[in-house]
This record gives C-alpha cells, structure tokens and sequence, in this order.
C-alpha cells in the first residue's frame, strides 16, 4: 500500500511536468496582461491572505481550496468560513467569498465555495451620450469551487478542484471551467517537516465573451430591410500558476512558530517568491505575515516594467475560541492587511466555524 501512495505521487509530479508547454509558459514577461479571469489569483481568504501565498506546504482547512486544495484534507469535521474584502479601496469593488467543507467517511473531505466580486454601478454611455444619463449596469465576477481532498496515508494529502468561472455585464458575457490539483507531504518526528505542490486554472479551453453586446444592426447594399450582424469576441486563456513550496514547525510547549516559503510560477506574470511566517499562541491567538518578491516589485508605480500594484508585503492574525469548553468546536475571527500602490491598503476579514 505504501508503494501505491509513492506511485501515485510520482504520476502527480510527472502530470505537472508534461502539462503542455501552452498552458503553462512561466514567468513569461512578455505575456503580462494578456491573459483573462485575473481574479482567479486574488486570494479571498482572510487567514490565508496573511500568508501572501507562502503557505503552500503547510494550508489547513476550506482556506486550501485557493492555493493547494490538498489541504482541504485537513479539515477535522466541518468547517464554515466568510470573508469579506473592499478590493482596492476607493474604487468601490466588493469581494465576498464563502465556503463548507465537509468530512465524509475517515479520509475524504468535500468542500464548496464561491468568490463573488461586485463592481457597483458603472453609467451607460453610448456614442450620442458620452455622459450617459440612460440608465446605469452591474458588472459582476463569480467563481464556484467544487473540491475533494483525501488523506492517503499520515504523510500524504492530496486533491482536486472544478472551477466554474462566470464574469459578465448588462449585455456581454463570459464563462469557463478549470481545474486545480495539488499535493502535500508531512514528515518528521513530529510532523513538523511539510511540502507541498500545487497547480491551479488549468483552463478547459479558452474563454469568449458573447451576448447583445457584440450584436450591430445595419441595411443591406439595395435592401430596404434592417439586419443584425454579430461579432465574435476574442478568446483569452485562463491564468495557469504552479507553486512550489516547503515549511516546517518550530513547536514550543503549546505554542508554535512556522517558516514557509513558495515558489510561484505565473504562465502570464512574472514569478514570484514568497516567504512568511506564523505564530500560534495556544492556538487562541495567532499571528502571521509575508513578503512576496517578483522582479521590479520595490520600482514606482510609474515604472514601464513593474506589473503588480502590490508592495509585497502582507500580514494577519486570528483570534479563535472553543465553542465549548473541551470541545474541538472553534469559533474564530481572521484579519488580513496588505499595501498596494495608488490605493488604499486592502482589508479582509473574515468568520470562521470548526464543528
């Protein structure tokens, strides 16, 4: 049996290593900017956000459906969460997110979430009416995760999400399907040694907006009658990652301080290092934060090569109490900050149920 998880590892790494060279071209300069459903790398997650995705190895809980669903694994019971984000303050986008995972039988874990970005009320305008005055439309982004995590053995978890991705406006629209899948390995003689690998939006085929919003009307040459003609939008691929990282627990009496480190590789930005750190007090009160290094990241925002308003940094805490005294029920409240360039910084919070 021990052989048949080692094999089924292997299949893993040798599946991300032969994905074609289309889907993932890493840290590809030249391709920044060009690919779609760029929301698919925000992270949602109060608590996981803190980490500034240097938490690969080492995610615990529905927080592991965004960056390596193998620790979707790890949820003892049933776990509920919501966050809450102003997404770029002072540009009035909302980011809302929600989730369930749910254990079934002895190793399997079933999770579902949804991130939901509401860009408020944006003016119509049109060629005559440059200002508008016609009345107002919603654009709207959302993305429904359905996972599935397993622990192989006490030292191997691993899992796989579907995606459902939906972006849309008053008379366009667009959708997709993706898939994640990821891996994590614990050992020592503590458990305290963790790795873990991840690839994310492997896109089923590409995407294309379509809907009255490509539709013209227009007379034939000698024809008296009107006809609409529609016009094909261009397809644009989904934002293919892999992460690469490692941790390890430094445990105390009953406290614990964690390193982790992640390499990101983007197939349409540039690639990324992140480090980070957390400390659990007692598991009531823990405390975490990161750095995230690409090329260019410290440049000005008037830099032509620097492609992220993100500074790099990020860092967090939660508080979490026992719904019940000696009862592993937790009820928890999660924070995130992290600084970008030419807005207000981001703040996420969140509420978490362990039942």
């Amino acid at each position: 049996m021990k052989n048949f998880y080692k094999y089924l590892v292997a299949i893993f790494l040798m599946t991300i290593i032969t994905i074609p060279v289309d889907n993932v071209t890493a840290g590809n300069k030249d391709r920044a900017g060009q690919a779609g459903a760029d929301e698919l790398l925000i992270n949602p997650w109060a608590r996981n956000s803190g980490w500034g995705g240097a938490n690969v190895a080492c995610v615990r809980g529905i927080d592991g459906i965004f960056n390596n669903v193998a620790g979707l694994a790890h949820t003892p019971k049933t776990e509920l969460s919501f966050s809450y984000a102003d997404w770029m303050r002072g540009a009035d986008i909302r980011l809302m997110t929600a989730g369930l995972a749910q254990r079934v039988g002895e190793s399997g874990v079933f999770g579902f979430s949804f991130m939901s970005l509401n860009f408020g009320e944006i003016e119509i305008t049109e060629e005559d009416l440059p200002d508008g005055g016609i009345g107002k439309f919603s654009p709207r982004y959302l993305n429904v995760n359905i996972s599935y995590a397993k622990a192989f053995s006490n030292s191997i978890f691993g899992g796989m999400t579907l995606k459902v991705i939906s972006e849309s406006i008053s008379d366009a629209s667009a959708q997709g399907i993706a898939l994640d899948a990821g891996i994590q390995y614990v050992t020592g003689e503590k458990e305290n040694i963790k790795f873990g690998i991840s690839l994310r939006n492997i896109g089923i085929g590409k995407m294309r907006f379509s809907g009255d919003g490509y539709a013209l009307q227009g007379f034939v040459p000698n024809n008296d009658n009107q006809f609409s003609f529609t016009q094909r939008g261009a397809s644009f691929e989904i934002p293919t990652q892999l992460n690469i990282g490692a941790a390890y627990d430094f445990l105390i009496e009953k406290s614990r301080f964690t390193l982790a480190g992640t390499f990101i590789s983007n197939s349409f930005k540039k690639d990324q290092f992140a480090f980070g750190a957390e400390y659990s007090f007692r598991d009531y009160v823990i405390l975490r934060g990161a750095y995230t290094y690409e090329e260019g990241i410290t440049k000005p925002i008037t830099d032509p090569t620097k492609t992220n308003v993100e500074r790099g940094f990020a860092g967090g805490f939660s508080v979490q109490a026992p719904l019940k005294k000696g009862s592993s029920s937790v009820f928890a409240v999660d924070y995130s900050f992290r600084p970008v360039e030419n807005f207000k910084p981001i703040h996420t919070i969140g509420v978490r149920f362990t039942l």
